[in-house]
């Protein structure tokens, strides 16, 4: 589950907005525009914004809800256009999501103008994020997980990712971002929905699943009665080399 609750991602945007100095009349690519949140803050501060998605539904919504920028469906691996024509390209919680992180870099660095800055996003390592307590409520029904390599999450191997890339690193910042949550229905809610709930569903009950979320979630629990998960997020800032 890493959908959060809307307007979450405010302060990660203008973090990132911030450090690579967008205005007025800022040329900014937004790749892995989703349904244009980021874009939305960007165009806010007078950057002329064109997003990308693979997701033609998202690249709809996105034109819906920023009129002033142009969205298409294309492939962040494959940018296509010119070199050097933007003076922004961020990739704002994308390289997840993608196959070849490092071929989507690669792609930014061309496409960014020299002076310009690419700017990325990736969630914190797990144990910096209090999203694990959805995992770690449900990992009594899940399948053991299987090992894996070291994740894009890490600093390390982020800045590593960008210097093979053809980049250099500025900064690599940390930024978090609460996720709040006004009662028990609210932060169960999108769980209930998410594929992992889905999964667990086939061997426990709904409402010992809910128990089970609550209980690893009470330490999280505001005075209102409601919930606040810190989570972290890494942000990287590099220029063309």
């Amino acid at each position: 589950m890493t959908d959060g609750p809307r307007g979450w991602g405010l302060p990660l945007h203008t973090h990132v907005l911030d450090v690579t100095g967008t205005g007025a009349g800022t040329a900014l690519l937004d790749i892995g525009c989703g349904r244009g949140a980021f874009a939305r803050a960007a165009t806010d501060r007078g950057a002329s914004v064109i997003g990308i998605d693979t997701d033609a539904d998202a690249v709809a919504a996105a034109a819906r809800d920023v009129p002033e920028g142009v969205f298409r469906v294309g492939d962040a691996a494959a940018l296509g256009g010119p070199e050097a024509a933007y003076d922004v390209v961020a990739a704002v919680q994308l390289l997840t999501h993608v196959p070849d992180p490092l071929a989507v870099l690669r792609e930014a660095a061309r496409v960014v103008r020299p002076g310009g800055a690419v700017a990325v996003t990736v969630w914190g390592r797990e144990d910096e994020c209090d999203v694990r307590a959805f995992g770690e409520a449900l990992g009594r029904w899940l399948p053991p997980r299987p090992p894996v390599g070291p994740s894009i999450s890490d600093p390390d191997r982020l800045r590593g990712l960008a210097e093979r890339a053809g980049l250099t690193v500025r900064g690599l910042d940390e930024v978090v971002c609460p996720f709040d949550y006004p009662d028990e229905d609210a932060v169960i809610g999108p769980l209930f929905a998410s594929g992992l709930a889905r999964m667990v569903g086939r061997q426990a009950h709904p409402a010992a699943v809910r128990a089970a979320v609550l209980e690893r979630l009470e330490p999280l629990r505001t005075v209102g009665g409601g919930y606040r998960l810190r989570n972290l997020f890494r942000v990287l800032v590099a220029y063309p080399t």
